[in-house]
């Protein structure tokens, strides 16, 4: 076992000293993850990947189950947690543009039909649901890669399985995923 997994053992036992040793171990790994998906945000975030790293650790050790069984659990459970702050995040801010912060504008000249990235990101989150729901195997390599930017190779460390098997499941799972867009919209 490496010193992740030996320390992730020490949480489930509940061992206070445990999480504040974990962090460092895990941080860069966390913060290269988040910075690989904030580079496909949209101009103007105000999220810095930093930032997010933060609060998806704060989610983890503060909120719900902190058992996890091995490093590839808590990478995805980190994966998630980003997902989520995210698209928390986007629905936020689409509740603003419905008035939580009226502001004035002439509707000539504006591109109506225009998505922005927090529609993409909320549009993203609820078809990847229904893939859970059919395939959670798939929904788990999207996550991983869409939400966290990992290349197939570090999918296929963290769960455990060949690259190959990775290749096949990304394939899949984006053209299942575009199939339950197209299907949304």
């Amino acid at each position: 076992m490496n010193d992740v997994t030996l320390i992730l053992d020490g949480i489930a036992r509940g061992e206070g000293q445990a999480s504040e040793e974990l962090l460092p171990l895990v941080y860069d790994e966390l913060r290269r993850q988040a910075g690989a998906y904030m580079t496909g945000e949209a101009e103007g975030q105000t999220l810095q990947p930093t930032a997010l790293v933060h609060e998806a650790w704060l989610r983890l050790v503060q909120e719900g189950d902190r058992t996890w069984q091995n490093r590839a659990h808590f990478f995805r459970a980190a994966a998630l947690a980003m997902r989520r702050i995210l698209v928390d995040r986007a629905r936020h801010k689409l509740s603003l543009k419905g008035g939580g912060g009226l502001v004035k504008v002439w509707i000539e000249g504006l591109d109506l039909a225009s998505v922005t990235a927090e529609d993409q990101v909320l549009l993203v989150d609820q078809c990847l649901g229904r893939l859970e729901e059919e395939d959670p195997e798939s929904a788990r390599v999207i996550t991983l890669k869409f939400f966290c930017g990992l290349t197939n190779g570090e999918v296929a460390a963290i769960l455990n399985v060949s690259e190959r098997t990775v290749d096949r499941q990304w394939a899949y799972a984006k053209t299942r995923l575009f199939v339950i867009i197209q299907e949304e919209i």
